[in-house]
C-alpha cells in the first residue's frame, strides 16, 4: 500500500511542477486517502496481533 501512495505522491509532484493543479491535486488527495486507510489497517492489525495474545515461536 505504502508503494501506491509514493507513487500518487510522484505522480501529484510531477503534476505539480508541469503546471497541471486538477491531477496534482486528484492525485495528492488518493496518496492522503491510501495513506490514511493504510494507518487504519496498521492499527486494526497490531490490536488483533495483542487480543491473541500469543508469542511467536523461537
Amino acid at each position: 500500500m505504502l508503494s501506491w501512495v509514493l507513487l500518487f505522491l510522484v505522480v501529484a509532484i510531477i503534476a505539480g511542477v508541469l503546471g497541471f493543479a486538477g491531477i496534482a491535486t486528484a492525485a495528492a488527495e488518493f496518496a492522503k486517502v491510501i495513506f490514511f486507510l493504510f494507518l487504519i489497517l496498521l492499527v486494526i492489525s497490531f490490536l488483533l496481533h495483542l487480543a491473541r495474545g500469543r508469542v511467536p515461536p523461537l
